[in-house]
């Protein structure tokens, strides 16, 4: 071993009687680049076993990942965001290790929180794909849908997105240490390393997240069930907010629901305000100009018809041209990647492979692993979804080689930003495999629901792929086993993908995909959008879609993130304007004090607060869709104006909380 600690407890100042190093938190070069001749110690020790893969931490893993998969689901269809569940999840882990007095819990707690985060995840490569097949089957009935296909794409996708990255996993978190930010995976580990310490730090942790997730969870349960308050505040529900609609097109709106504001909150002002200003660019820019110079059919529609129809088209081409772009700036990391693999499969792998701290699962593995991963693939294609060999045969090589290529720009959006744009990359995706299919005389509805499962498939691969590397992050800096989290992932996966199918299947009876109450899904109907008229024989916007390719060059060049704009153009705004809100108020609370440590503790306990508001709103959301699945139903008898100026007065109340609990953190 080339550990140059000399994995000597005694010479490095180590106390047998402790957690390594007392867990008083990671190492000063946790979060910096090293010097040349520099190590990075985790807080576990290399040299020593730890209790990680455990009945208690496999279970508990399980279980969460069920209760976060439903969660993510029923907040992703609804208000169109999956929050990633890898905060929310360790916040849990360590208050229950805590309460039940369980030693060493740490390495249990990275496997718990490494299997749960298989919900979000695998919820996000699902919910942004599959439910365009309901969306389409309102126009095309001959369209069916059912469970299996909805679970083995998500099953499919999952697992090869884990294969994947495997072999990218030491350039991402141990190649490239200090060079990228990983945003999740640092507030997460944070959260874990609180938990090892004494005192009454980890039950005042605990303590702030059930308040803050009863708070939410009852704010969003009492807005989603009764409608006491108005959902979405809007400028139109006004006199002269309708006037001013009907002369400009011009519209503000904002959605109230407290799961959103604290996503925005951990998102952060930066990445918030680049979505937002995407959403402002299509709202307030280009549907006024549509609108007053376009064709009279289109200036005759309503605002949201004109962002449906045409202006979020043009965040589609964006998005697609920002994936490509990713593509190219990461050729040299897939290069540097696949060497790497390469050299261990050779077994010329470097002198630190007996480490634990370092084991993967054997590259020798992982090939024959990824062999029959692709061989059921093939076979799901075939004989569940296009019955015609040749043509399935077309179907896979896209999913190949599109989910490995794209495997590289998931995870290098989650290592900087903490966000995966994955259904970006699945449009241009489905634009590819659908110009393909068309081209193979795969068309029509049996090509609508060949292009969407497919879509699945890659969507939920790169899903994972941005997950994972966040999870084997977090284990790095705090020494856990990579082969352990690798290897139960896999099962994490499995019950996911099984939950996520229920919950959409529920949600549908509830709620539909068409109607006044429809579930909002807006990546899906995006991907429906694009998709209808590639297998239809309609229209296909390719100008709309250069426009928006154009604009993301353009916005590369002048170094913008073209993603995350692109992204705010084609989600409505009300989605995003309280993204912004909860970004700008995590800037508040950490910039109000001289006291650089007063600032990070009033950051990190919002991150708290926030990760209790959105796991308490969206555990509720799925209790309030149950409430409706078996019948309930409640007429608000308030006027449109009275539950508008409720809705005001309720988000101001919700944001003040936020803020004032927030600003009581003082330095540790």
């Amino acid at each position: 071993m080339s550990d140059n600690r000399n994995l000597d407890d005694a010479a490095n100042g180590i106390d047998p009687a402790t957690n390594d190093n007392g867990v008083a938190g990671l190492p000063e070069n946790a979060f910096r680049e090293l010097a040349a001749d520099e190590q990075y110690h985790p807080v576990m020790h290399p040299a020593r076993d730890y209790r990680e893969v455990t009945p208690y931490s496999v279970g508990m893993g399980l279980l969460l990942a069920v209760i976060f998969s439903a969660a993510a689901a029923y907040l992703g269809l609804r208000v169109g965001q999956v929050f990633e569940a890898a905060i929310p999840i360790a916040i849990i882990a360590v208050g229950l290790s805590s309460a039940l007095g369980k030693k060493d819990a740490l390495g249990q707690n990275v496997i718990i929180q490494s299997i749960g985060a298989c919900s979000g995840v695998i919820v996000a490569g699902a919910i942004f794909t599959l439910p365009a097949l309901y969306i389409l089957q309102a126009k095309y009935p001959d369209i069916a849908v059912n469970f299996f296909e909805i679970f083995l794409s998500s099953l499919f996708g999952g697992i090869l997105g884990i294969l994947f990255f495997i072999p990218f996993r030491k350039y991402f978190v141990k190649d490239m240490h200090g060079k990228y930010p990983f945003p999740e995976a640092t507030a997460t580990t944070q959260v874990l390393v609180s938990g090892e310490g004494k005192g009454e730090k980890s039950g005042s942790q605990a303590k702030t997240l059930i308040i803050a997730s009863l708070i939410g969870g009852i704010y969003d349960y009492v807005l989603a069930t009764f409608k006491w308050w108005a959902e979405n505040v809007t400028s139109i529900a006004s006199e002269w907010g309708t006037a001013l609609a009907a002369k400009t097109k011009l519209v503000f709106s904002v959605n109230t629901g407290a799961a959103l504001l604290g996503l925005g909150y951990i998102v952060g002002l930066k990445y918030a305000f680049v979505i937002f200003a995407g959403s402002i660019f299509v709202w307030w820019i280009i549907i006024p100009l549509m609108g007053t110079y376009g064709a009279p059919e289109i200036a005759s529609m309503e605002p949201g018809a004109i962002f449906s129809d045409y202006a979020r088209l043009i965040g589609i081409g964006g998005i697609a041209m920002a994936g490509v772009i990713g593509i190219v700036k990461s050729w040299s990391i897939i290069a540097q990647a696949i060497g790497l693999a390469a050299r261990e499969l050779k077994g010329k792998s470097s002198d630190i492979k007996e480490v634990r701290w370092q084991l993967d699962i054997s590259m020798k593995h992982i090939v024959y692993l990824i062999a029959i991963a692709l061989i059921a693939v093939l076979a799901f294609f075939y004989f569940g979804v296009i019955n015609t060999f040749w043509q399935a045969l077309v179907a896979w090589l896209v999913v190949v080689v599109i989910a490995f290529l794209f495997t590289t720009v998931a995870a290098n959006a989650i290592a900087i930003v903490g966000s995966n744009p994955v259904s970006g990359m699945t449009l241009m995706t489905l634009i590819i495999a659908s110009a393909i299919f068309v081209a193979i005389g795969l068309k029509g509805t049996s090509g609508i629901v060949a292009a969407m499962v497919i879509g699945g498939v890659v969507c939920t691969a790169l899903s994972m792929a941005g997950g994972f590397v966040t999870d084997l992050k977090i284990g790095y800096w705090l020494g856990s086993t990579p082969r352990k989290q690798e290897s139960w992932k896999f099962l994490g996966t499995l019950v996911s993908a099984a939950t996520v199918g229920g919950v959409i299947l529920v949600l549908n009876d509830v709620y539909g995909f068409s109607g006044p109450d429809a579930l909002v899904a807006p990546q899906a109907n995006a991907m429906a959008k694009v998709i209808e008229p590639l297998m239809m024989g309609g229209d296909t916007p390719w100008i709309l879609y250069m426009v928006g390719a154009i604009l993301a060059l353009i916005l590369n060049w002048l170094g913008v993130p073209a993603l995350a704009f692109c992204l705010g153009m084609f989600i409505p705004l009300q989605l995003n304007t309280p993204m912004l809100i909860g970004g700008a108020i995590s800037w508040f609370v950490s910039s109000r004090s001289t006291d650089s440590a007063v600032n990070d503790a009033r950051r990190d306990r919002g991150t708290l607060i926030a990760s209790g508001l959105i796991a308490g709103g969206a555990l509720f959301g799925v209790f309030a869709a149950l409430t409706n699945y078996m019948g309930f139903e409640y007429t608000n008898p308030l006027s449109m104006t009275t539950s508008q100026a409720l809705g005001c007065v309720m988000y101001l109340l919700l944001i003040i909380y936020l803020i004032v609990d927030c600003m009581r953190a003082k330095k540790l």
